[in-house]
């Protein structure tokens, strides 16, 4: 099955910086892990690999290796993966134009997110199988 998503120039940056910084050998991708929950209907993680795990689909990313397994794939689907630098957030950002908008918080009635949209924090970055030192 192919994925359709898109990745945006920022979030395209950021995933080649982590791996060109991680310290793995040439070819290393980026591992993007995402599951259902969480008010906006994603949680993820992500880590730099050496290869892709069992189950794994290695999708190219103007030359850059992803590694998605299997449930990921399912949910990036018509997903746009982008990257956000803000005073309040930093880190991988996820659009899925088919979704709802987010109402399980009522305390930020003025700050609404668009409909589907996700984020990963940088804190959340692992290495190898490592958390990240910062």
């Amino acid at each position: 099955m192919s994925i359709e998503m898109t990745v945006t120039p920022a979030a395209e940056r950021f995933m080649k910086r982590m791996v060109r910084f991680s310290g793995l050998p040439e070819g290393s991708g980026f591992r993007l892990v995402v599951s259902a929950g969480g008010c906006s209907g994603y949680n993820s993680e992500f880590s730099v690999e050496a290869q892709p795990q069992a189950g794994d689909q290695t999708v190219l990313v103007q030359g850059l290796k992803v590694f998605l397994p299997a449930e990921s794939r399912l949910m990036l689907q018509g997903v746009t993966v982008d990257f956000a630098d803000t005073p309040t957030q930093s880190g991988l950002t996820f659009f899925n134009p088919n979704a709802g908008p987010c109402g399980c918080s009522t305390s930020d009635a003025g700050a609404a997110k668009p409909p589907g949209v996700a984020s990963v924090s940088l804190g959340s970055i692992k290495v190898g199988g490592r958390p990240h030192a910062h």
